[in-house]
């Protein structure tokens, strides 16, 4: 409802702009090229996004724990098996992309599997099957779509500067306040509804693991040393921020996550509630009679090649 409810803000923002320039013909062109644009990057996201770290794909023979442990998590989310990817960089993050569940793909860094146990890492890679469940590649298509159309028709306004002086929208100080809040306000926007979806994986996520609390303890130790590792990808295109499931380097403000104490909390109160299952329905290596054994406290080698 929340995501509902600012994807009609949103579009709201877009035709009050397009009225304020004075009139449809300029907003539909500017809508229809955004939307072009974003509908390219929707159907080439993964690879696009994929390229963008370098990630090197693997199977149950180049990462049998860390492949294992994804195939037994979209079972239990009951979606279809994700392509599998490591990116080699110290930086501790994971993120999910792909146009649908059936064309999806998750990734983690190998930073992150060497600092996290084997349940806290279910949790993490099960927050990304989070989003894949909830379709939010989907839907953050369409908030860039209309939040691209938005910065582009804010351009063409301050190019143009007029407005229709037929249509009585000729007050170049109200047209250059609409182009300079507009795009501000749909940047607003867009954060607030990455942020409520973040919130919805995190409740997937906890779950499809059924351990809120393992997922809460990646949280608290990854987002620290997510400040402190550089990430190269992140600094390059901060666009790819929104990719993680931890924000980088940017106050909580402008973050594209809500703060992580919060999302904390959240997991904690999950635990301590009704709907989860039982703390033994945890990951585990019984659950998966095929899958090599891992100590519960041991970190995933994603390297080991047994």
């Amino acid at each position: 409802m929340k995501t509902a409810m600012l994807l009609s803000a949103l579009t709201a923002l877009f035709m009050a702009l397009g009225y304020t320039l004075g009139g449809s013909g300029g907003a539909v062109v500017a809508l229809l090229v955004a939307a072009g644009m974003n509908l390219f990057t929707f159907w080439n996201a993964d690879r696009i996004v994929l390229s963008m770290h370098n990630a090197r794909e693997v199977d149950g023979q180049s990462a049998p724990e860390f492949y294992t442990l994804v195939a037994e998590l979209a079972q239990r989310a009951g979606l279809p098996m994700p392509r599998v990817y490591l990116i080699d960089e110290a930086h501790p993050n994971a993120f999910a992309t792909g146009r649908d569940p059936d064309h999806a793909a998750v990734a983690a860094t190998t930073g992150l599997l060497s600092m996290l146990s084997r349940d806290e890492v279910g949790g993490v890679m099960a927050h990304e099957l989070g989003h894949v469940r909830n379709r939010d590649t989907l839907i953050m298509t369409m908030v860039a779509t209309i939040a691209g159309a938005i910065s582009m028709l804010a351009n063409f306004g301050l190019f143009f500067r007029g407005g229709n002086q037929e249509n009585g929208h000729g007050n170049i100080v109200a047209t250059l306040l609409a182009v300079i809040v507009a795009p501000f306000a749909a940047m607003i926007v867009q954060m607030a509804i990455s942020r409520t979806r973040e919130f919805g994986a995190d409740r997937a996520g906890a779950e499809i693991s059924g351990n809120p609390r393992a997922l809460a303890s990646a949280l608290a130790k990854i987002s620290g040393r997510a400040e402190m590792i550089p990430n190269p990808v992140a600094e390059r295109n901060p666009a790819a921020a929104q990719l993680y499931i931890v924000p980088v380097h940017v106050s909580e403000l402008f973050s594209t996550h809500p703060a992580t104490e919060k999302r904390i909390a959240a997991l904690e109160e999950l635990a301590g509630g009704t709907f989860m299952p039982p703390r033994a329905s945890a990951l585990s290596p019984a659950a998966a009679p095929h899958a090599p054994k891992i100590r519960k406290s041991s970190a995933l080698d994603p390297l080991r090649r047994d």
